[in-house]
């Protein structure tokens, strides 16, 4: 058994202990080929129990400081991770997370670059498109809430309930982009992800009459 396949019977025996997971939406993740698993960011359990769940391998990237944790950090290491400096525009990261794709494998990404806390929507980044052009690779849409209240849970000793709906996967339409069209493609990505949240998760994306799919080629039109 691989040291990764290892790790998440761990964490799927530990997600018994400490939470109440409400899944669904497992039947629409890809079992082959590049794919991007988009997630909203809350706090670290997001890229936890994406990771640890998925039924095929998923890299990730990791901020740099986290792997200097002394207990946390060798376990992401084991597990294997892009490391990212945050606050600037990573070129090695994007590079190896593109590679990572190129090889038909599955990459996590958290497109609003850093933890919201509080579980709202904030205004998301653009290199998921970036990697998505330049990779086709699908993108699948992983909304995850109430882990926002775990901590507070663990001081009572209380397990938490969370959800977890993934959407329909859907890719971008190819073509040369400048910046403008990448905004373009990443709010049209993000509104597929907050359609999937209840509406207090929303945010920035909270208006779904504004969503549009102009640029996105999603699964049910190409079947």
């Amino acid at each position: 058994m691989s040291a990764r396949r290892f790790l998440n019977v761990i964490l799927r025996m530990l997600f018994k202990i400490v939470l109440k997971l409400e899944i669904a939406g497992m039947e629409n993740v890809p079992r082959q080929g590049p794919l991007i698993l988009m997630i909203n960011h809350v706090n670290f359990l997001d890229p936890v129990l994406t990771v640890g769940l998925m039924p095929r391998g998923v890299t990730a990237f990791s901020k740099i400081e986290t792997l200097g944790y002394p207990v946390l950090g060798f376990f992401i290491r084991l597990y294997g991770v892009v490391r990212v400096r945050r606050g600037e525009v990573d070129r090695r990261a994007l590079h190896r997370a593109i590679e990572t794709l190129g090889r038909g494998e599955a990459f996590l990404i958290a497109p609003e670059g850093t933890r919201s806390h509080q579980g709202r929507l904030q205004p998301a980044r653009h290199g998921i498109a970036y990697i998505a052009l330049r990779t086709g690779a699908t993108i699948l849409p992983v909304a995850i809430w109430g882990q926002e209240r775990f901590f507070a849970n663990v001081k009572r000793l209380r397990r938490t309930r969370v959800h977890i709906r993934i959407g329909k996967p859907f890719r971008f339409a190819p073509g040369n982009v400048g910046r403008d069209e990448l905004r373009a493609l990443t709010r049209e990505a993000m509104y597929q992800l907050a359609a999937l949240l209840p509406p207090k998760y929303r945010g920035v994306y909270s208006d779904l009459d504004k969503a549009s799919t102009d640029f996105l080629v999603l699964e049910a039109e190409e079947g």
